[in-house]
């Protein structure tokens, strides 16, 4: 067995604005896996991906994309990310809608569903994996603002998203949600963004008991340390540069190496799988 090599500590850097920008990254993440061959586990399929510009969302559209489905992208306001996963989506034969503007506004986690319903047609598929953090030294440091900032982002848009989405959604259709490794471990740092990945977990649950007699599956991944624009936008340039050192694997993960399990849980592969969770977080074991 090939022995894992030691830990490569990446650049000391940092981002002054959420959710970050993916060009700006050094090292750029790796969104795309060269040798991926798509055999149209998704063709026809139209989904809906939150936070689908950048990091995980941007690999999750391109592996998605692979399989034959077209994609509408949910994102803030990050035009540079957004357009060139477009273009990356479509270099597949598949469309590509892209839908900005703030998702803790109830309003427009409708808004962004009908709009998909109306430029493809219908809606099969939904990620919902849009997420910001603030990591702060202790329970004392996170305001009221904070607190109601991260949850509105964070798990209310996964509520208000997945509500409009359910009127669309049919018989064999399928919701998937990013959590985090966080939920079962906790951070001592991130303590209300853990809260709020530990109650998309429970929300995962009881969604997937909730739907299962009409036949939509809801499940989850629950992803380690990946290399995203989230991590130089959120954490000091010391944090950045040791992150990923902390699990078996000793590196970051990268976000396509996520996408796999988000092409198993949107597919027919998977079903017989309701209200689990996925591990990809580089051999730390959760029982969970």
């Amino acid at each position: 067995m090939p022995q894992q090599k030691n830990f490569v500590t990446m650049p000391a850097q940092h981002q002054n604005k959420q959710p970050g920008i993916e060009s700006l990254m050094n090292p750029l993440p790796q969104f795309e896996d060269p040798n991926y061959k798509g055999s149209e586990k998704l063709k026809g399929k139209n989904v809906l991906i939150t936070g689908g510009d950048s990091g995980i969302g941007r690999a999750v559209s391109i592996a998605f994309a692979k399989e034959g489905a077209n994609i509408a992208i949910a994102y803030l306001d990050e035009e540079e990310d957004a357009n060139e996963t477009k273009q990356y989506v479509e270099k597949e034969g598949v469309k590509c809608v892209l839908l900005p503007g703030d998702l803790s506004d109830e309003q427009h986690c409708k808004d962004v569903v009908q709009e998909t319903v109306q430029q493809l047609g219908s809606l099969q598929v939904l990620v919902n994996n849009v997420a910001q953090q603030y990591p702060q030294q202790g329970l004392e440091y996170i305001t009221a603002e904070q607190l109601e900032k991260t949850f509105r982002i964070n798990i209310f848009s996964y509520f208000h998203v997945a509500k409009a989405a359910l009127s669309h959604l049919k018989q064999g259709d399928v919701i998937i949600n990013t959590a985090s490794i966080v939920a079962y471990e906790g951070n001592e740092t991130l303590i209300d963004y853990s809260a709020t990945k530990g109650a998309i977990v429970a929300f995962t649950r009881s969604l997937s008991q909730s739907l299962v007699q009409k036949g939509i599956r809801v499940n989850g991944v629950a992803p380690g340390p990946i290399w995203t624009p989230l991590i130089p936008s959120s954490f000091d340039e010391k944090k950045v540069s040791q992150f990923g050192s902390n699990v078996p694997m000793q590196r970051p993960g990268q976000p396509y190496e996520l996408a796999p399990a988000y092409v198993y849980l949107a597919s027919g592969d998977s079903s017989y799988v309701t209200g689990q969770m996925i591990h990809v977080n580089g051999g730390v074991i959760v029982n969970g």
